[in-house]
């Protein structure tokens, strides 16, 4: 993953939060409220808030932390620039929080890179030994644990699902933030998906909305056949503008959610989001109550959603498989 450069400002804040000797929050008195810090790459738009917010806090009142009476949680969303996660990051130290809860790779990483000492819990990240965030799953060690969306084949069952839809489709784009995603893990894939699929794959990196109008002229000229769009907080940020362009450009598309499908994806296989953050809630449970972090298992999501959208569907004029519909966890009509 791509190593971020924190400022001045961040680092100094590392070392001066207060938390020098602690590495797992010690259980509150009675009485006393818990503090949690949530950090966040994406918005808090209302589809957010049902995903990924709710049922956090469902899961932290379901363990008896209710905000108001026991609990403060304090909330920042870079809204896809993630120029401005160190500097939420610093405020949210500032605040003395017991644990920070970090939400996709991207701000997993910026902690990682700043705060030592802070119990951190990371949430819908991708394999964390490899972003070296901890040195073994099942014993992390150092301050972070979580709780990772990562799932063994999934661009591969994607690319598959894409192939079911269009059984003449032999070239395919992948398109994602090199900022979030290196291309180099990806591109060491690419040849197992084409031989395995029998298909050409073309990876396109977008860092930003400057860049989604070139990556489609490109995928024009090779003549490309569908579009598989790896999930990230940019991307969700300005994910109208590139459901916009698949239904432009014709292109069939999956996603990494089914939020993602509102602005004209075809269809979506990912992780169950809501799952993945009530289970954050529970992991954050565990250290307020004093374990320490580097001590509890990082868990893998176990449940993956397949969600077919058959407006975007009638809008590209393609008739969707009747397997796959039923198939399908969820059918936007």
């Amino acid at each position: 993953m791509t190593q971020i450069a924190l400022s001045r400002r961040a680092a100094v804040v590392t070392v001066f939060t207060g938390f020098a000797s602690r590495l797992g929050a010690q259980p509150r008195a009675q009485g006393s409220k818990a503090r949690v810090a949530f950090l966040a790459g994406g918005n808090m738009e209302p589809i957010s808030v049902r995903t990924t917010i709710e049922p956090f806090r469902q899961g932290l009142r379901e363990l008896g932390h209710i905000e108001g009476r026991n609990l403060t949680i304090d909330f920042r969303f870079a809204e896809g620039r993630y120029e401005r996660l160190p500097g939420m990051l610093d405020e949210l130290l500032r605040l003395d929080p017991d644990v920070l809860l970090t939400s996709g790779p991207r701000p997993t990483l910026v902690a990682r890179d700043a705060v030592k000492t802070v119990p951190i819990v990371a949430v819908a990240i991708d394999d964390p030994v490899q972003m070296g965030i901890a040195a073994d799953h099942a014993r992390p060690g150092g301050n972070v644990t979580g709780i990772s969306a990562a799932f063994d084949g999934i661009l591969q069952k994607r690319l598959q699902l894409l192939k079911d839809v269009l059984p003449g489709a032999r070239r395919f784009a992948v398109l994602f933030n090199p900022d979030t995603a290196a291309r180099a893990g990806i591109a060491e894939a690419v040849p197992r998906w084409e031989q395995g699929l029998g298909v050409k794959v073309l990876l396109e990196a977008i860092r930003g909305p400057g860049d989604f109008e070139p990556a489609f002229a490109a995928i024009t000229r090779e003549r490309l056949d569908a579009v598989a769009v790896l999930a990230d907080s940019m991307i969700w940020t300005h994910r109208a503008k590139l459901g916009a362009l698949c239904l432009q450009y014709r292109l069939p598309s999956i996603w990494g959610g089914g939020g993602y499908l509102d602005a004209g994806g075809l269809l979506s296989y990912q992780g169950d989001w809501p799952a993945l953050y009530r289970r954050g809630a529970a992991l954050v449970d565990k250290i307020l109550k004093g374990a320490r972090p580097g001590d509890i298992p990082f868990e893998q999501g176990t449940k993956l959603e397949l969600v077919v959208n058959l407006k975007g569907a009638r809008a590209l004029g393609i008739t969707l498989p009747r397997s796959l519909i039923v198939a399908a966890d969820e059918v936007i009509e």
